[in-house]
């Protein structure tokens, strides 16, 4: 791991934003709910998009492509579920139980009918708060999962071709993820979407791989304006044995993220990370490398919501009145600003 590189591009991101850094705004999703720019559907953390909300979902996404059009990345693109014995595999449930979402479906026969209808009618003749799931009792688990991650998918459908070819491979994915962490920061969705790179190949090849990416999200973020940090992650892992994966990770830098103040005071928002699996997910599936060697695996991810709802924190909830430089970025020439921000890193 070029450990060296990666520092120096923390230091160079923290005292560049040290003097924007600024702090969150805790009556954000009050504000965008009253605008109408997120609709609230009565379910902490799920959320209706307006139509000015998607066009700024969709004004990032086509920077993030072009941010990555050098990649030569396959482009490949799943539903919000996958399959139950993959994600059984990818050994999510060890770290991050209380997250997953399964899809469970009514399999019974006339008589099983009945009885859901009952339980059914039972819980809908009461008041809100006394509601009860007990027609869900004949809900059976389907083969179906949610996607916690876009990039899940990827690594079984990798492992199905066969060995690596010599230069590795790159996707990039775009999915609705799903993890169960019901909360009123607007941040924290339950339904949310991920934009990835995923880089596939020797370790030096996908530690290249993420000092790039290091580089070229923290370009995208000052090209929208918006003040961050770049820091070790401090992912939720589950249990009592939680602290001791989180400390493992955090020692070997296996995840950066990007993080920017939304809604959370003294909490910024990790908006994009930036991930080493190693031979984690290689392993796995058995994903080899054109010389039979384990493939490692690296990722970067971006948060489709959450950035934009850092734009909103900063820019205001009127897009028409944002910075000139900010509209200019992404409803004008997108791609020369970019073009000049990569020649600039390189």
């Amino acid at each position: 791991m070029n450990t060296v590189t990666e520092h120096a591009a923390i230091a160079a991101a923290d005292a560049q934003q040290a003097s924007t850094y600024n702090a969150s705004d805790v009556t954000l999703r009050a504000r965008l709910i009253e605008a109408g720019i997120l609709i609230d559907t009565g379910e902490d953390g799920l959320y209706g998009r307006s139509q000015v909300f998607e066009d700024v979902i969709e004004r990032l996404n086509h920077a993030i492509t072009l941010l990555g059009a050098d990649q030569e990345a396959e482009v490949l693109r799943f539903p919000p579920a996958m399959r139950r014995h993959d994600f059984e595999d990818s050994e999510y449930l060890k770290s991050f139980p209380d997250l997953a979402g399964t899809i469970h479906s009514f399999q019974g026969n006339d008589r099983g009918h009945h009885r859901l209808l009952e339980a059914l009618e039972k819980t809908v003749s009461v008041g809100e708060e006394e509601r009860t799931d007990e027609w869900m009792d004949q809900q059976k688990p389907t083969r179906l999962v949610l996607t916690p991650a876009a990039c899940y998918p990827i690594y079984p459908t990798i492992a199905k071709r066969g060995a690596l070819a010599e230069d590795g491979a790159t996707v990039d994915v775009f999915a609705y993820c799903f993890r169960h962490e019901p909360s009123i920061d607007p941040g924290r969705m339950q339904m949310f979407r991920m934009r990835e790179y995923v880089r596939l190949g020797s370790p030096q090849q996908v530690v290249d791989f993420r000092q790039k990416w290091i580089e070229r999200g923290s370009l995208l973020v000052n090209l929208l304006g918006l003040p961050f940090e770049i820091d070790l992650a401090n992912d939720p892992f589950f249990g009592r044995g939680g602290k001791i994966v989180a400390d493992s990770q955090r020692a070997q830098q296996l995840k950066f993220e990007l993080l920017i103040p939304v809604a959370t005071p003294d909490r910024p928002t990790a908006c994009l990370s930036f991930n080493y699996h190693m031979e984690h997910f290689g392993e796995i599936w058995k994903i080899a490398q054109a010389n039979g060697e384990l493939a490692h695996t690296a990722c970067v991810g971006f948060g489709m919501e959450r950035t934009t709802l850092a734009l909103f924190r900063h820019h205001g909830l009127d897009v028409k009145a944002w910075p000139a430089e900010v509209r200019d970025f992404l409803w004008g020439d997108t791609h020369s600003r970019i073009s000049a921000g990569l020649e600039a890193l390189s």
